[in-house]
C-alpha cells in the first residue's frame, strides 16, 4: 500500500479535527512544555498537608532478613531447642514447596547475643553492632506482615502493593504525585549491590512505572566508568552535536505528537532532555574522591568500591542531598535457607556499618530530619528449622506472618519498638500492620494522603494501597 494511502486509513475523526484546528504546533508544545513540568513538580495541589520527610530512602534486604537473627529477641526459645513447633502456633500455615516434605519442625533458637542498645533500650542482635550505636534514631517495627510467601510476588507487593506484576512501583506513584527538587536528576534513581549469600532473581519491573507514563520508572545506577547506560555521547560525538541532534528529534516528536495526542511521546522528549542534563551532573554526583577521608572512615573499607553497598550508600546521601526523590537501594543475598548463621553474619558485615553510618551523616548534615529511611526485606523467616538443625548451623524458610524492619529519621518516632510477635516470633500479638499501611505511612510523611493520590487506567482510578492502608500513627513524631 502507498504510504499516503496507508496514511488515510490510520486517520481517526480525533486525528482529523485535531488536525483541521489553527495553531496546534503551539498547542502541542504548549502541552509537551506542561507535561515536562508536571514531571519535575509533581501534581498541582501536591502535598496535600505540611509533609515531614521531602524524600524517602529505601534500603532494601533482597532476600528476607531473618527477624529472629537480627531484631525479635526470644530468649524463652533456647530451652526448646529441637523441639517440634506446636501446631497452635503454627495454625495451619501454608508451606512452601521447600519445607512441605518436612514431618517435624524443630525449633531453631538464634545462636547469636542480643543486648539492650542506646537509652531505648532497643533489643538488637550482637551482628548488628553499628547499628546498635544509632538505636535511638531508628522506630522498629516488629508486627509487619504480608500476604505473599515466595520471593517474587512478595517483592512486588512491597514495591508495588499488588502481588501481580504491571502496577506502578512506590518510587514511580512518590515522582508521579511531587515530582523532583533536582533539575538535573531524576526523580527516582535506583542501585543494586551483591550479597554474599544466595541471591533471588531481581527483576527491573520493581522498579518500572507500570501504567503511569515511563518517565516516573526509576533509574537504574550501576557501577563503572558509566554509571547510568546510554547517558554518555559515543566516541567522536561532542555536546553540541548532541544538542542539535536533540533539539531536532524535538520538533520531529512534535509532528508526531499532533497527528497521535499520545502522552509518551511527551515522556520520550523529557526522558531524552534528562539525560542530556544527566551529562554533567552524574559524573560529578558519582566521583567520591571529593568526599574526605573521613567519610570512608565513617562508611567502612567497602566504601571506596564501585557498586558496593557502603559505596552506594555515600551516593543515596549525596542523591539525597541534591533533591532525588526517591532513593532505593537493593542489596541481595539474604535469602538463607541452609548456612544461616555464617551468611546473615557476612551480609551484616557488609550493611550493618553503612546503613548506620548514613544515618549518622544525614543526622550530622541536617538532612535526617526531612529524610525518612526504612530498611527492611519482603517478608520474615520461620522460627523452624529448614531442614537439619545442629547446635551451630541451621536455615530459615520463608515467613509471611511477622517480620521486622526500621525507619529513622523524616517524621518518625526514634528509640520505639512497635509491635510485638508471640514467643516463637510466628504471629503478631499486639499492633499488626500490612504492607498497604506501611505504603500509606511512607505516602503520609511526605505530605500524601494516600486515598488521593490516584490514576485513572482502564476505567478504574488506582493508587498504591489499592483499597486498603491505614497510617501507622503511633510511630510519627
Amino acid at each position: 500500500m502507498h504510504p499516503i494511502d496507508e496514511a488515510k486509513l490510520l486517520m481517526t475523526r480525533r486525528h482529523f479535527f485535531g488536525l483541521a484546528g489553527t495553531g496546534i504546533g503551539t498547542a502541542a508544545l504548549a502541552t509537551l512544555a506542561a507535561q515536562d513540568a508536571q514531571a519535575s513538580e509533581g501534581l498541582s495541589g501536591l502535598p496535600h498537608f505540611p509533609p515531614t520527610a521531602k524524600r524517602v530512602i529505601y534500603l532494601f534486604q533482597h532476600g528476607a532478613p531473618s527477624q529472629l537473627d537480627l531484631f525479635d529477641y526470644k530468649p524463652k526459645l533456647q530451652a526448646l531447642r529441637g523441639a517440634d513447633l506446636p501446631d497452635s502456633v503454627r495454625q495451619g500455615q501454608r508451606l512452601t514447596g521447600m519445607t512441605a516434605y518436612q514431618t517435624k519442625f524443630p525449633t531453631a533458637p538464634s545462636i547469636f547475643k542480643f543486648a539492650q542498645c542506646g537509652q531505648s533500650g532497643t533489643w538488637l542482635s550482637e551482628i548488628l553492632p553499628h547499628t546498635g550505636r544509632v538505636a535511638d534514631r531508628l522506630c522498629l517495627i516488629k508486627g509487619l506482615q504480608t500476604d505473599a510467601i515466595n520471593h517474587d510476588p512478595a517483592v512486588t507487593f512491597l514495591e508495588t502493593g499488588a502481588q501481580i506484576a504491571g502496577r506502578p512501583s512506590m518510587g514511580s506513584w512518590i515522582s508521579y504525585g511531587l515530582g523532583s527538587e533536582a533539575e538535573d536528576l531524576p526523580a527516582f534513581v535506583v542501585m543494586v549491590s551483591q550479597g554474599v549469600g544466595n541471591s533471588q532473581a531481581l527483576a527491573e519491573r520493581q522498579w518500572a512505572s507500570g501504567f503511569l507514563p515511563s518517565r516516573f520508572q526509576g533509574v537504574k545506577f550501576r557501577s563503572g566508568a558509566d554509571p547510568v547506560l546510554y547517558v554518555s555521547n559515543p566516541e567522536g560525538y561532542d555536546t553540541s552535536a548532541r544538542r542539535r541532534f536533540l533539539d531536532d528529534l524535538a520538533k520531529l516528536n512534535e509532528i508526531t505528537y499532533k497527528d497521535y495526542l499520545d502522552p509518551e511521546i511527551s515522556s520520550r522528549v523529557s526522558q531524552y532532555e534528562m539525560a542530556f542534563r544527566m551529562q554533567k551532573s552524574v559524573p560529578d554526583l558519582t566521583d567520591l574522591s571529593t568526599e574526605p577521608q573521613a567519610t570512608f572512615d565513617l562508611y567502612g573499607p567497602d566504601s571506596r568500591k564501585p557498586g558496593t553497598y557502603a559505596a552506594n550508600c555515600i551516593l543515596a546521601r549525596r542523591l539525597a542531598e541534591r533533591g532525588v526523590r526517591f532513593i532505593q537501594l537493593f542489596h541481595r543475598g539474604w535469602d538463607q535457607h541452609n548456612n544461616l548463621p555464617k551468611d546473615i553474619a557476612g551480609q551484616c558485615l557488609q550493611t550493618d556499618q553503612a546503613s548506620a553510618a548514613l544515618i549518622q551523616d544525614l543526622d550530622q548534615r541536617g538532612l535526617l530530619k526531612d529524610t525518612l529511611v526504612v530498611w527492611g526485606g519482603e517478608f520474615g523467616r520461620t522460627v523452624y528449622s529448614q531442614g537439619t538443625l545442629t547446635e551451630t548451623n541451621y536455615g530459615r524458610d520463608h515467613h509471611p506472618r511477622c517480620f521486622s524492619i526500621w525507619m529513622a529519621g523524616g517524621g518518625v518516632k526514634g528509640g520505639l519498638t512497635h509491635g510485638e510477635t508471640d514467643d516463637f516470633s510466628y504471629n503478631v500479638v499486639r499492633d499488626p500492620i500490612d504492607v498497604h499501611d506501611l505504603h500509606a505511612t511512607i505516602l503520609h510523611c511526605l505530605g500524601v494522603d494516600h486515598t488521593k493520590l490516584t490514576y485513572k487506567f482502564q476505567g478504574r482510578h488506582f493508587r498504591l494501597t489499592d483499597v486498603s492502608g491505614n497510617v501507622i500513627r503511633q510511630i510519627l513524631a
